[in-house]
């Protein structure tokens, strides 16, 4: 599925991004769009984006982050004092070239310096410009500082995870963060599609704690009919509007996950005669949900993961194995979708990743480059977007 010559061939070709953005939101929108084949610009500030200087487990690799890293590939970088007028001056020509304008600044900071959207449509009203933050443009939390945890917290999706009693759990990956890069992308598509039938650019705002609402649709329109919080399971249901078997169980060799199945099948298949009788046919009981999940857990623990998969999926049960990253790796779906690939990169050399979520038959996407040194290609970009000369 990927391609790895070294021509640009994906279906964005031809777009050009001024990429203001830092940290996770804003980069992972970008660096997708540039695996699609639009060319980056990463705009960064004299000391680079934020995210060089931060990395997950304090991984760097010969000193480059290795989540910027992760996050920056298949840009190019030009490092701009934006306090100096020539910095401003330099970032405009950029812009005044661009199809796309992201950035993550808080709210107003663009303004200030010149590169809001007002001022900017003014020379480029093709423009799409995406601005993306915390919590919104206006409002009571305009000036609070708006990050992951925080936007987790204030939607109301931690309090869904752990058990009953437990103190509500956020997701271990940046959730609205990076729900955000895809709100924004999908946006930023639908902005290029109306422009192509108007002629006219426009802007677009996306910020995290909306994405993190919005992901959580279906849970909280069931809050709303209902009129009161979901409980959360005693035993560890992982979704408090469901009910069993859904969830996690311990084998004897490490877990499994059941899928929503009916409890009476499931029971037949296990041989666990308490459930085996039409009362349990449901595939969501709610009612006794802890008492059959500890039950069923009890049996499970009798058996290896893999002899448990092999008894339930030749009964069509939905269930599957419960990876580990060391063993998601190696799984051989995971293989076979090339979702594990490898780049090189000028400093660390060898750096494995993840591939691309989606393919495309006649544009494929590719890496042609790796995340970018600071400021790399600034002579390249003057060239090319200011009219520099040597």
């Amino acid at each position: 599925m990927s391609n790895n010559n070294n021509e640009n061939v994906g279906p964005l070709k031809g777009l050009v991004v001024a990429d203001f953005t830092q940290l996770a939101q804003g980069p992972w929108a970008t660096q997708m769009l540039g695996d699609m084949g639009a060319d980056i610009i990463k705009i960064e500030p004299e000391k680079g984006d934020w995210m060089r200087h931060y990395a997950y487990g304090n991984l760097y690799p010969n000193g480059e982050s290795i989540s910027f890293v992760s996050f920056n590939r298949n840009k190019r970088s030009i490092a701009l004092n934006l306090k100096d007028p020539e910095g401003v001056r330099i970032a405009k020509s950029i812009i005044a070239k661009a199809d796309i304008l992201v950035e993550n600044f808080r709210p107003g900071v663009m303004d200030r310096l010149g590169l809001g959207y007002e001022e900017i449509k003014k020379t480029n009203p093709k423009l799409v410009y995406c601005s993306s933050s915390g919590y919104g443009s206006s409002g009571p939390y305009l000036h609070r500082a708006g990050q992951d945890l925080l936007a987790q917290s204030i939607g109301g999706g931690s309090a869904l995870n752990g058990k009953k009693g437990d103190m509500p759990v956020v997701t271990a990956v940046g959730q609205a963060d990076l729900l955000t890069s895809l709100f924004i992308n999908q946006a930023i598509m639908a902005a290029l599609y109306s422009r192509s039938k108007t002629g006219k650019g426009q802007k677009i705002e996306a910020n995290l704690l909306n994405s993190v609402v919005g992901f959580h649709i279906q849970e909280i329109t069931a809050y709303l009919h209902k009129g009161a919080n979901p409980e959360r399971s005693e035993s560890g249901i992982p979704n408090p509007w469901l009910g069993a078997p859904y969830g996690l169980y311990n084998t004897s060799d490490g877990y499994i996950a059941i899928g929503m199945n009916s409890v009476q099948k499931l029971a037949q298949v296990i041989a666990l005669e308490k459930y085996d009788s039409e009362v349990y046919a449901s595939n969501n009981i709610i009612e006794s949900r802890d008492e059959i999940r500890f039950d069923f857990d009890a049996v499970f623990q009798s058996k290896a993961t893999e002899e448990w998969l092999a008894l339930l999926l030749e009964h069509d049960i939905w269930c599957s194995q419960v990876n580990s990253f060391d063993e998601m790796v190696n799984d051989p779906q995971i293989k076979h979708n090339e979702m594990i690939i490898e780049i090189e990169h000028p400093t660390i050399g060898k750096v494995k990743t993840t591939g691309f979520p989606v393919w495309f038959s006649d544009t494929p996407q590719k890496i042609y480059k790796s995340a970018p040194l600071l400021n790399e290609h600034a002579d390249e970009i003057l060239r090319e977007f200011c009219d520099f000369n040597e």
